[in-house]
């Protein structure tokens, strides 16, 4: 795996940290800008929302730039509303620093996954995904829990100026390291076979990528990503209340539960990146109904320091597992967008990732307590297997009307 990828995956880090940390944050923030918790868990929902709306226009916005240029643009702006984001004292103005930082963090990410995947052998999308995926998983077992320990010990400011300062060595490295572009050829330099050799003659198109993202599989995979990661931030977002809460541990427990669920979420992507190039759908078929389960049994047995505990590492290694397989068979799917595929990967995550902190906070303001958003996060993934369960009923009858 060239060295480069790796560097992204440091970027991916950082990026991933400030995405991830509001989990251990809500409640220091909704107290210090004197907000409803549901009102600062929005914070994710609006970073999400930047996510999905940055990732695919960005992405068409640097499609003819150096990639190196584009990752260095998209990676300082991320910076700098960082530390805006960590002097300001309104909430409006957070919030809509959350929405800039997301549209540069979707558009890094976005030519990110089209860098990597540039620079290895056809057969290996799954690996390289696996690397920037393990950047936010490391963030989720480094990054988030640091936060969480900086906003107890200086406030939750403290945690956005170490993003900020996390991504000054990942900028230099960029500059170091990353080509300025990647073509569409193989790691050899080499053109790949048939489309691919066309399509490095005549240099990227949006019109062209745009197009070949209306198969139907696709959109149907793309759904599925969305759904399993709602679930995921609709149950991560209010990890702290929940531990709190409804476990009754103390508040020095929030980063040690944080910690489990990126070591979780860690496995459980070095496990898909290795079973995703070859062995996609056994992991699907055993990992999507074990996610199932597992959302309801937390929901269940939440109340239980010990079983949250297992849960809190079983469902972050389930849910990155399924999510980042996924994302692998958008990539293998969008083989004619190689710029624009893992853009709109990045879009439909974040669809989840924006809808899912929206409906436990519903839930919520309901008045159906902290576990709520477990129990939501179980209907989303049922509705996951409803939507899949549909499309091959379909294609399977298509199949036979044009068998007969």
């Amino acid at each position: 795996m060239p060295f480069a990828i790796y560097i992204l995956g440091l970027a991916v880090f950082a990026q991933g940290t400030s995405e991830f940390m509001l989990s251990g944050l809500v409640p220091d923030i909704a107290a210090d800008l004197n907000v409803s918790i549901p009102s600062a868990g929005a914070l994710t929902s609006a970073f999400a929302v930047g996510m999905i709306v940055g990732a695919p226009s960005a992405a068409i916005l640097s499609l003819r730039w150096p990639r190196r240029t584009a990752l260095l643009v998209f990676l300082i702006v991320f910076m700098l509303v960082h530390v805006l984001g960590a002097v300001t004292t309104s909430f409006g103005v957070l919030l809509a620093t959350r929405v800039v930082g997301a549209l540069a963090n979707a558009g890094f990410l976005a030519v990110a996954i089209a860098t990597a995947t540039g620079m290895v052998a056809a057969d290996a999308k799954g690996r390289a995904t696996s690397v920037l995926l393990g950047g936010v998983t490391v963030a989720c077992v480094v990054g988030v829990p640091a936060g969480a320990l900086l906003g107890q010990m200086w406030g939750w400011r403290a945690a956005f100026w170490a993003v900020a300062l996390v991504c000054v060595p990942a900028v230099v490295a960029i500059l170091r390291s990353v080509p300025a572009t990647v073509p569409a050829t193989g790691p050899e330099g080499t053109a790949q076979a048939g489309a691919q050799g066309e399509r490095a003659a005549t240099g990227p198109s949006a019109r062209r990528e745009l197009r070949a993202l209306r198969d139907p599989r696709l959109i149907v995979t793309l759904l599925l990503g969305a759904l399993v990661n709602g679930a995921t931030f609709c149950a991560f977002t209010y990890l702290a209340p929940l531990v709190t809460e409804v476990g009754g541990l103390g508040d020095g427990w929030v980063p040690v539960m944080l910690a489990l669920f990126g070591i979780g979420s860690f496995t459980g992507v070095t496990v898909a990146g290795r079973m995703s190039d070859a062995r996609p759908v056994r992991l699907l078929l055993v990992g999507g109904p074990a996610l199932l389960a597992g959302w309801v049994l937390f929901a269940v047995a939440a109340g239980n320091p010990v079983a949250m505990v297992v849960l809190v590492f079983v469902q972050g290694a389930l849910s990155f597992a399924v999510g980042s397989t996924l994302i692998t068979r958008v990539l293998y799917a969008a083989a004619e967008a190689p710029s624009l595929g893992g853009a709109f990967a990045t879009a439909a995550l974040n669809v989840g990732a924006a809808a899912g902190p929206l409906l436990g906070g519903v839930a919520i303001g309901a008045g159906l307590g902290y576990r709520s958003p477990l129990w939501v996060g179980a209907l989303l993934v049922a509705l996951a297997f409803v939507i899949a369960g549909l499309a091959r009923a379909v294609r399977a009858e298509r199949t036979l009307t044009t068998v007969s």
